[in-house]
């Protein structure tokens, strides 16, 4: 962004999104402007909504799948359609592709620079090993996009900071070039996990799901619980209810405030079965001691 963004230009973010996506603009000085898909049913922005939100300040329109927060995916048509919006318009393209490896149910990843010579031109994909190979904590991603965008990138990149540590180089190079059977493992491990959260959650009064088919999050609509006390805490918005449900029930969620899709919650199925079971068990009590 600091490569590509002057003061003063938008970026489009469709919600709910990663909330580091809107400060990074906020850096270089651009406004971010977010396409609302919670006002749809399966959480996925359309080609009308992006289209509607340009303006002649747009520069970057980011696109996210499998999405963090929500786990859902856009198709290839989908995707497809965003893409020519975006050069429709003229922008950039951010493709956040860094669950790709972590899809269910059939569905095949695509990548935005791969439907044609102007996407490619103008789409800058990001991935990494933390999600793929858990390696979270090694801090390795890389990216692709336009040489000479990549080559401002890393002459920028060079004054802030050294780079990764050689280790983690290392052991990012040997699972991307290894034997990948670990993640298929994974992903199957993940892909039952996903059953049985979301078939936990909608069991839930007051909690909808929507099937994530990607990454290893379930995001629910949890705005029915709003406005309620529980275990003598009143709860009028998903930090409340987060802070409520962590201190009575010791059960951590992330709210979805920061991912500016506030009344969900955000639950991580990257936890063995049994501690998904247990969570389920605590937040179905938790609902249970409602007082009004």
């Amino acid at each position: 962004m600091l490569c590509l963004l002057d003061p003063g230009d938008e970026v489009l973010i469709p919600a709910p999104f990663w909330m580091s996506y809107a400060d990074q603009a906020e850096i270089c000085g651009a406004r971010p402007v977010v396409v609302d898909g919670t006002k749809t049913r399966d959480l996925k922005v359309t080609p009308d909504m992006v289209e509607r939100a340009v303006t002649k300040r747009s520069k970057l329109l980011i696109l996210n799948s499998p999405s963090n927060p929500t786990g859902i995916v856009y198709g290839r048509d989908e995707l497809r359609a965003l893409t020519e919006v975006a050069i429709k318009h003229n922008l950039w393209i951010f493709s956040d592709e860094v669950y790709e490896k972590l899809i269910y149910d059939g569905l095949e990843h695509a990548s935005v620079a791969a439907f044609s010579k102007d996407a490619c031109k103008r789409t800058i994909t990001f991935n990494a090993v933390s999600k793929t190979y858990a390696m979270t904590g090694w801090r390795i991603g890389y990216a692709a996009g336009p040489a000479e965008v990549m080559k401002a990138a890393v002459d920028l990149q060079s004054t802030l900071t050294s780079g990764p540590n050689s280790i983690a180089q290392k052991a990012a190079l040997e699972a991307l070039t290894g034997p990948q059977e670990s993640v298929e493992d994974m992903r199957q491990a993940f892909a039952r996990r996903r059953d049985i959260i979301v078939e936990g959650l909608n069991r839930i009064e007051g909690v909808t799901c929507v099937r994530p088919q990607g990454a290893f999050y379930a995001f629910p609509d949890c705005k029915a619980l709003l406005g309620h006390t529980y275990a003598g805490r009143r709860v009028t918005d998903s930090l409340s209810l987060s802070a409520a449900l962590l201190d009575s029930k010791r059960l951590a969620v992330v709210p979805g405030a920061p991912f500016r899709a506030d009344g969900y919650l955000r639950f991580s199925y990257a936890v063995s079965e049994d501690v998904i079971e247990k969570g389920l068990q605590r937040f179905a009590e938790f609902v249970k001691t409602r007082e009004d």
